[in-house]
């Protein structure tokens, strides 16, 4: 714990200007971030008596070990600069809202020549509409369903429009009438735009105008005596009357407002924010925080408008937006607002009408998803500090493993041998934290020899950082056998889990050491955190394989255990018996969860290296063969089979492919030739190549 006054700048030192702040841990490490009109006036609040500070506060002082600003120019650029930080660095000490749920929006994918409208999840992307959020994705679909009676807009895959262009037939919708089918032609590109713009201009709430002119061509067409026209004019309107009605209508036509309620108590506080467009609410979502520094509903407030903002322009942040309580500085807020929608944005509390009542019914909804969560994460705090417990007592542990790794191998057939290690710490899931291995130091299948690398490398990469930040005097000298050196350490990859851990890209040896090398900056490091237990899928051999790669690198203060699969029984290193923990044990639990997250991980990162190599074709050997030239061989022949039994006279009519290329391609055929059929392991069939075009 450190002496605030230690640290503490001279005031002569710290300007008066507005500015944004970071406090540091002894790691280099930042804990904190704020911002301030008059940071010299700020400041000189955290370096008072200790006894007079929040609890929270006093926690964060006493963890830091310095601080330092940087001076701007207005409130406006000190609030956004705040928000960057918090965001690049992650500080313990700030609060950071927990979104439980990826919300679903309505999209309208307004960049593709066919606009396609679709329910889509995480990140907004360039060139499409988005409507909501919603609280459930069927309801999108109800919604969805009654208005492409009226607006026939494409819903379909690019596959499926693909696959019905060729054939010239259209989807089921196209012919039940709940699509244009543009893809075979029924209508133009621009018509079907036009249908698209219609679809957006009644989501949007501009819903008056088209049902009064669908009313007006069903009376015409009921004096005309087109009676079956007029009844399907007469049950579009209804549909379209319908899916106003999933829709609240709570103010004014013209209303476009966000409207946020917090709920709090001493540790935690919920947000509830409701969009309301065209007067109704479209949209509502919620989070949750803990109150890790000392902050009032105005902090807590700014918060959530940073987080909900951060990201958005333009439509996206509305005119209105109606909160609790004002920011410290509400002036400075309302610009930084207006400056992402490029229009005036009003920042204000409701004092009376329609919107103070809709303000209650949001603070209620605040309400209720606060008692909720703490209902339900007394419940799992429970749970996973009794796991822990046990499995610090099983074990014989000093006290529950905060931090576990675990570690598995996963290859199919000794091919494409790769590891994984996923982290959880206080019995939860750190996805950021995760790590995927190649296994390099040999060729062939070897559980053991791969788990042994694979430990030894994640922790040479801990003992460095600890070598680099200063946490050791010197290096402690190994107490086992150092390592062959032409058993370099792989290049690693980080864990792309978010959205879904099969796609990140690998580390290469250089970039991994302009990691190494680069200064400490506050971001969180790699493997800069040790586990206080590491679990391995295994027996006994992967346990020992573990254990022997800890002790050549002189670590013994890290636990080490095995669970094996066929009966669940937890080893430990040096003993010949396992430990039988009981099934209806929440330590056992709470291992098998994590070994099957690790198995999991593994799983999906050897399915997409063995995926990758299996799309690579002879053509990828060609020398002068691009991309193009390649898809041009394919669409000719139809597939790669039949490409690999064409002559050179026939692959010479291909447009653009010569006589010399030819040759290539069908001498890289003749060396990539199968020596006998390929076989599923899993099912014993011969897999036939498809006939239906690969890639090349």
């Amino acid at each position: 714990m450190a002496d605030p006054s230690s640290y503490r700048p001279k005031p002569g030192q710290i300007p008066d200007s507005p500015g944004v702040y970071k406090f540091r841990d002894e790691h280099r490490r930042v804990i904190y971030v704020g911002k301030a009109k008059n940071l010299r006036q700020r400041l000189a609040n955290y370096f008072q008596d200790l006894a007079g500070l929040h609890p929270r506060t006093r926690t964060m002082v006493t963890t830091a070990a310095s601080v330092e600003w940087t001076v701007v120019s207005t409130e406006v650029e000190a609030l956004q600069l705040e928000y960057s930080w918090i965001k690049e660095f992650d500080p313990r000490f700030n609060v950071k809202y927990r979104d439980d749920k990826s919300y679903p929006y309505l999209a309208v994918t307004l960049n593709e020549e066919f606009p396609r409208v679709q329910v889509m999840r995480g990140a907004k992307k360039k060139g499409v509409r988005y409507f909501g959020p919603y609280g459930h994705a069927w309801a999108i679909r109800e919604t969805v369903d009654l208005m492409l009676r009226v607006f026939p807009v494409r819903t379909c895959s690019a596959g499926v429009f693909k696959n019905a262009e060729r054939t010239g037939r259209p989807c089921l919708l196209g012919y039940i009438g709940k699509c244009s089918a543009p893809c075979v032609g029924r209508v133009t590109p621009e018509e079907h735009r036009d249908l698209a713009d219609d679809f957006c201009d009644f989501m949007a709430g501009r819903t008056g105008t088209y049902i009064r002119r669908l009313e007006k061509d069903m009376m015409q067409a009921a004096e005309e005596m087109e009676y079956e026209r007029a009844a399907r004019l007469r049950d579009d309107a209804e549909a379209l009357k319908r899916a106003m009605e999933k829709s609240a209508v709570v103010l004014a036509d013209a209303t476009d407002a966000d409207l946020i309620a917090v709920a709090e108590d001493e540790l935690e506080a919920a947000v509830q924010i409701f969009h309301v467009r065209g007067g109704r609410v479209r949209g509502q979502r919620g989070w949750v925080t803990d109150k890790v520094e000392a902050v009032d509903t105005a902090g807590l407030v700014e918060h959530a408008l940073q987080q909900l903002y951060g990201e958005e322009s333009g439509d996206s942040v509305p005119k209105e937006v109606l909160v609790p309580a004002l920011p410290e500085d509400p002036e400075a807020v309302s610009q930084w607002l207006a400056d992402r929608r490029g229009s005036q944005v009003s920042l204000r509390i409701p004092q009376r009408g329609d919107k103070k009542d809709l303000m209650v019914t949001v603070q209620r909804n605040a309400q209720q998803a606060l008692g909720l969560h703490k209902t339900k994460r007394a419940s799992d705090l429970t749970t996973r500090s009794r796991a822990l417990e046990e499995i610090a007592e099983a074990l014989g542990l000093d006290s529950a493993p905060l931090r576990v790794e675990c570690f598995d191998i996963s290859h199919l057939q000794g091919d494409d041998v790769v590891a994984s290690m996923v982290v959880f710490e206080d019995g939860l899931a750190r996805k950021s934290e995760y790590r995927r291995f190649q296994i390099k130091g040999f060729e062939g299948q070897d559980d053991v020899r791969s788990m042994h690398e694979v430990i030894g490398r994640r922790f040479k990469r801990y003992l460095q950082e600890r070598e680099r930040t200063g946490e050791w005097e010197e290096t402690p000298a190994p107490t086992g056998p150092v390592p062959a050196p032409a058993a370099a350490p792989a290049p690693l990859t980080d864990a792309g889990e978010h959205v879904a851990g099969a796609g990140a890209a690998e580390v290469s040896g250089s970039a991994a050491l302009r990691e190494e090398s680069r200064e400490d900056d506050g971001r969180p490091k790699r493997f800069a955190y040790p586990p206080q237990l590491v679990v391995v899928d295994g027996g006994q051999p992967q346990v020992a394989a573990a254990k022997r790669a800890l002790d050549e690198l002189g670590i013994d203060d890290i636990a080490v255990c095995g669970l094996a699969k066929r009966l669940e029984e937890v080893w430990l290193p040096d003993d010949d018996d396992p430990v039988v923990l009981p099934r209806s044990s929440e330590g056992l639990y709470l291992l098998q969860r994590i070994r099957d997250e690790a198995h999991r991980f593994a799983i999906a990162y050897q399915r997409a290296k063995r995926a990758k190599r299996i799309r690579s074709s002879p053509l990828d050997d060609v020398p002068g063969l691009g991309e193009t030239r390649k898809q041009a061989l394919i669409k000719h022949f139809g597939s790669v089979k039949k490409l690999r039994q064409a002559t050179i006279d026939e692959i010479c009519e291909v447009p653009g492919i010569g006589r010399r290329t030819a040759e290539s391609v069908a001498v890289a055929f003749a060396a990539a030739a199968p020596a006998a059929p390929a076989v599923n392991t899993a099912t014993g069939e011969i897999i036939e190549e498809d006939d239906g075009g690969s890639r090349p």
